[in-house]
């Protein structure tokens, strides 16, 4: 096992993020800590940042890592409580806050964390393993409906109640609790292969997301995140699958079109209650990147100022 990481959109997620050498900066996802050791090499002497994760393993690796350095802190959270006040962030003060929504390379090529189809290993899945059920605790109780909306909704699976009804059926025989006889119980049942593309891969996607509950974090970080920034300050999130990325489009979008007016009425932007901005177009890594780390291929990152 490797725990080496190649950090995605590093230098365009910097630039776009640390406008302020003095500024209080946030990593939601500090993961290994590939971009937080760029924003601390754009900081001050004056900066701050807090790293988050929910991770323990990554919260440990951290300390280690940046024992010396006493400009960052470390809390082991989800970035959805970013706006709760024992999280130490002050409203309106932050600016800058940066979310990296992809599993991290230790995470998949651990098999004991689970997440990986491609390695024999407990079938855990959850990104803080110090609570909620696991995935084969989830997939030893939950029903045939709900595992089968789940593969739909998340993975986008249309063979989701095909899988679904081949996980109840081999349970039944036995419970699913590693991650290679899940995959085989998937790839049995799904009856269309893309070349290229492993049957599970959507399967363990969909599952993944809903143990950890990402989309609604990200729902719940979404709608905080404004009040934590300051006038000025930058939202920089980069989604791994469109499920995510068109939350954070969404949620721009609506932002920075403030209340909706009819279009006859001589209202001002400021009059319409618009505090978020879009900044530039969608980007997406380059060829030569895409080339030395095929996991970053679907990354999408979006950026914001707020403006009030």
């Amino acid at each position: 096992m490797t725990n080496d990481h190649t950090t995605v959109l590093l230098r365009e997620a910097i630039d776009a993020l640390v406008l302020d050498a003095d500024g209080a900066y946030i990593d939601g996802t500090f993961g290994r800590g590939g971009h937080s050791a760029a924003i601390l090499q754009k900081l001050s002497g004056r900066g701050a940042l807090l790293a988050i994760d929910k991770d323990p393993d990554a919260i440990a690796a951290g300390r280690d890592r940046f024992v010396d350095d006493r400009r960052i802190t470390f809390t082991h959270d989800s970035f959805a409580n970013v706006g709760r006040s024992d999280m130490g962030v002050q409203s309106g003060g932050v600016s800058g806050i940066l979310l990296d929504l992809g599993v991290s390379s230790p995470q998949l090529e651990n098999a004991g964390r689970g997440f990986s189809f491609m390695r024999d290993g407990p079938l855990d899945m959850r990104m803080d393993s110090t609570r909620g059920p696991s995935a084969s605790e989830w997939l030893r109780t939950a029903q045939e409906s709900e595992i089968a909306t789940v593969i739909k909704r998340y993975g986008e699976e249309r063979y989701g109640r095909r899988i679904a009804a081949a996980i109840v059926r081999e349970r039944a025989i036995a419970s699913i609790e590693s991650t290679t006889r899940l995959a085989g119980i998937v790839a049995a049942a799904h009856p269309s292969w893309e070349r290229g593309r492993h049957p599970a891969t959507k399967s363990f996607q969909a599952i993944r997301i809903h143990i950890n509950q990402e989309l609604e974090d990200l729902d719940s970080f979404l709608n905080q995140v404004i009040d934590v920034l300051k006038i000025g300050g930058r939202l920089v999130i980069i989604s791994f699958h469109s499920l995510e990325d068109r939350r954070v489009k969404r949620f721009i979008r609506t932002q920075q079109r403030g209340i909706a007016i009819p279009k006859y009425l001589p209202i001002a932007d400021h009059d319409k209650g618009i505090r978020l901005v879009g900044v530039g177009s969608a980007t997406k890594p380059s060829d030569d990147e895409v080339a030395a780390n095929i996991r970053s291929r679907s990354a999408v990152m979006r950026v914001a100022e707020r403006v009030a």
